[in-house]
């Protein structure tokens, strides 16, 4: 009998809303669920028992509170959000913010139940877009700045030449596959690898998971039950997954790649490349040449395109942006202004328009991301100065200040907006 898999149903519960419901397959939820019930039976004691000894089903009946919780975390963390993201992709679901989750249901020998509230928008017709007139902002014509971008290429160059090694190093990036094995080295639930990144902090606290991969290679694999690995996915209870894990591509720290560079803006020559790199060295009104760039050209594709914004849409990314400004240290200042609220809310309004289009765009293109666009992306976020490439903010790695795995799905979808962005630019700007 074939292993069951996981499914997506959409279901529309408004016009501009509608819910994603991930069934989990009762096998998976089964398994999880005994091999959890097994490992706190090692654990237990109970009058008239020594400590292992405890009956399982004695277990399975005073636990099951703590066990069910515990599939519930697991299973959305290891691969119910990420299968969300790559079904509503290759669905073509064009939807706005995050995917809210509503209700999980999960009880043993039943299919689980993970449903989300997407807020949805109906595809629009972008039409004869590449024609369109574009001014590009000048760059300052300061000779410094050229100066700077050589500096720039050729410190890169050096660091490049010093930094030959294919080991792992502390402050890489690493993407590798995550299966759970049982006792026996076989896949505990056959069809469930994970595929995640995860950037190798040297802070204290991200040692212990990092030091897994220093000094390894792609295409390496071994075994871990390493304890961070095991609270990422779920911190309710000790359950001792055996991991395996497989390395399968690394994105070095310690130089920026100026051929990922040159792939990711389509250049062929280094008089094209250094042009590129002005943009983010030349600035005017505190803004880059790049930045400006790219607001110009969502700006003028929106005007082309107009489509108006469902409240409900702006205020969740008000929300977002409100709570983004409250940890700086200059919100109360500006919370005083006049106008505060009034900028918000056009900033959010603008945010979600710009991704709309984005997202439709890349559907309209066939654009997809793929793992090189991922190393491009990281490759990008590595200098202070070549962030300025990145529009929007950049994905979140750390968790109350731990760095943490990335599902590669989630990472897929930043990803595509900058690269969809890129695409527009590039088009925009052909002479």
């Amino acid at each position: 009998m074939d292993e069951a898999l996981l499914v997506l149903e959409l279901q529309r519960i408004r016009s501009t809303a509608c819910s994603a419901t991930v069934i989990v397959p009762a096998q998976w939820i089964d398994r999880l669920y005994d091999h959890a019930s097994s490992k706190q039976q090692k654990r237990s004691q109970a009058h008239g028992f020594r400590q292992g000894t405890v009956p399982l089903n004695y277990i399975q009946t005073n636990f099951k509170s703590t066990l069910v919780e515990h599939v519930k975390e697991f299973l959305f963390n290891y691969c119910v959000v990420s299968f969300l993201y790559k079904e509503l992709y290759n669905q073509h679901v064009l939807f706005a913010g995050e995917p809210r989750l509503v209700s999980i249901s999960v009880e043993p020998h039943q299919n689980g139940l993970f449903t989300f509230e997407l807020n949805t928008f109906p595809p629009f017709e972008i039409d004869n877009w590449k024609y369109l007139p574009f001014k590009v902002p000048k760059r300052k014509q300061y000779k410094d700045l050229d100066r700077q971008v050589e500096g720039f290429v050729k410190e890169e160059k050096e660091l490049l030449k010093k930094n030959q090694s294919e080991e792992i190093a502390m402050g890489d990036w690493v993407h590798f596959l995550i299966t759970i094995i049982d006792e026996h080295g076989s896949s505990l639930i056959n069809g469930l690898t994970e595929s995640v990144w995860l950037k190798l902090g040297d802070e204290e606290i991200d040692k212990e998971l990092a030091t897994l991969f220093i000094g390894k290679k792609v295409g390496d694999s071994f075994c871990s039950i390493n304890k961070d690995l095991q609270s990422y996915f779920s911190d309710l209870m000790n359950t001792d997954y055996n991991f395996h894990l497989r390395i399968v591509d690394i994105q070095h720290d310690k130089f920026f790649c100026l051929d990922q560079f040159k792939n990711c803006f389509k250049i062929k020559t280094n008089k094209d490349m250094y042009k590129k790199m002005i943009e983010v060295f030349s600035y005017r009104n505190d803004m880059s040449q790049r930045r400006s760039m790219a607001e110009e050209s969502l700006k003028l594709l929106l005007s082309k395109n107009p489509f108006i914004v469902p409240n409900h849409l702006a205020l969740r990314q008000q929300a977002t942006i409100l709570n983004s400004m409250r940890s700086s240290p200059d919100y109360h200042a500006y919370r005083t202004q006049a106008d505060f609220k009034k900028r918000v809310q056009q900033l959010a309004e603008r945010q979600t328009k710009e991704c709309l289009l984005l997202d439709q765009m890349a559907y309209h293109e066939n654009i997809s991301v793929t793992n090189e666009d991922i190393k491009q992306y990281i490759n990008l976020t590595k200098r202070p100065r070549t962030k300025e490439f990145i529009y929007f903010d950049p994905i979140t790695t750390k968790i109350k200040g731990q760095e943490v795995p990335i599902s590669t799905e989630e990472f897929k979808l930043p990803c595509l907006r900058e690269k969809t962005l890129n695409y527009i630019i590039h088009h925009l700007t052909k002479e």
